[in-house]
């Protein structure tokens, strides 16, 4: 049934991304997810034992998105399966980033065609770093990174957990990504306090990291990409956002990288390339060209899991348990 589910469900959910990517009139879970991070960093990122503390939090947070997901959609199952499976495609949909992304990316070289300021203002929008003293190419720069790193942190990582544990685990790591950003800084206030999200945030995203290097690489058909990802891939700081921004610079040619200002502090940062070349609107249709045939392979990809494989195990095996939990209760009673 799981099967059967998660199909259409999938299919649905990219139709959604596709056409209307994130509107703001429709609640997103996201924002909830940043309430309730936003409630603990106020209430419990302080005294001693930060760390301690913000590994709690991030235990509680994503324990109980799990279990919240995964329970309402059991519940939902028992009345309607058109329901549950409108209801997935629409948390799914929420999962996904692709079309928000692209049009973000777009946005920042429209606005640098009426001025510098409004590219930065742009670019602030979709970048951690200080966007204040950018030039031009530092913006188009920043754009295109963003656009390969967050290929991984928002298609292919959620599409990935879906395959792995269903719809309450790419919900999960939506909460781990959230969390990262919210809190994964290395600076006074949460070099403590964030340090397990951000190492949970790692760990979620090694493997999907390195599968959007690969088809990014493929879709690119260039040979330099894969050159690329091996010779810099490690080079960056993060030990996961270094494989797709290697790929996309090998493919269109060019440098990433460089020291960049984080909350009023100078990160150094490795370059990635070579080929220190002003960047154009060619660059960004190229970038874009690659995400989509990028998205399209995954969904593929996790299609085929589905069919192929007892994908997603996680989900089947808690739902399984939850159920053996259930009988036991109305059995005692």
């Amino acid at each position: 049934m799981e099967l059967n589910i998660l199909i259409p469900a999938l299919i649905v959910a990219w139709m959604l991304d596709r056409f209307l990517a994130d509107p703001s009139w429709l609640p997103h879970p996201v924002v909830v997810y940043g309430k309730l991070i936003a409630f603990f960093d106020k209430t419990c990122n302080r005294g001693k034992r930060r760390f301690i503390r913000g590994m709690l939090v991030t235990m509680i947070l994503v324990t109980g998105v799990f279990l919240f997901f995964e329970l309402l959609l059991m519940g939902i199952i028992q009345i309607n399966i058109w329901l549950v499976t409108g209801l997935k495609a629409v948390f799914i949909f929420f999962g996904l980033a692709g079309t928000t992304l692209i049009r973000e990316g777009k946005a920042v070289f429209e606005k640098l065609q009426t001025g510098i300021e409004e590219g930065r203002k742009q670019v602030g929008r979709i970048v951690g770093r200080d966007t204040t003293n950018l030039n031009s190419h530092e913006i188009k720069t920043a754009t295109l990174e963003t656009l390969a790193e967050n290929l991984s942190d928002g298609v292919v990582a959620p599409l990935f957990w879906l395959a792995i544990a269903g719809v309450p685990g790419m919900m999960v790591y939506k909460m781990v990504n959230t969390l990262d950003s919210m809190i994964g800084y290395q600076n006074d206030k949460y070099e403590y306090f964030g340090k397990f999200a951000a190492r949970l945030d790692d760990v979620a995203n090694y493997i999907p990291a390195r599968i959007t290097a690969l088809l990014m690489a493929l879709c690119g058909f260039n040979s330099r990409a894969f050159q690329y990802i091996f010779r810099f891939g490690r080079a960056h700081k993060s030990p996961n956002a270094g494989f797709p921004e290697a790929a996309l610079a090998g493919t269109l040619g060019v440098q990433f990288g460089g020291d960049h200002a984080y909350l009023g502090k100078l990160v150094p940062k490795p370059k990635i390339g070579t080929n220190l070349r002003t960047l154009n609107i060619n660059d960004l249709k190229k970038t874009i060209q690659i995400n989509r045939a990028v998205e399209i392979s995954m969904i593929v990809l996790v299609v085929a899991a589905f069919i192929f494989t007892d994908l997603p195990w996680v989900a089947q095996r808690a739902e399984i348990s939850f159920s053996n939990l259930f009988c036991c209760v109305f059995t005692l009673k």
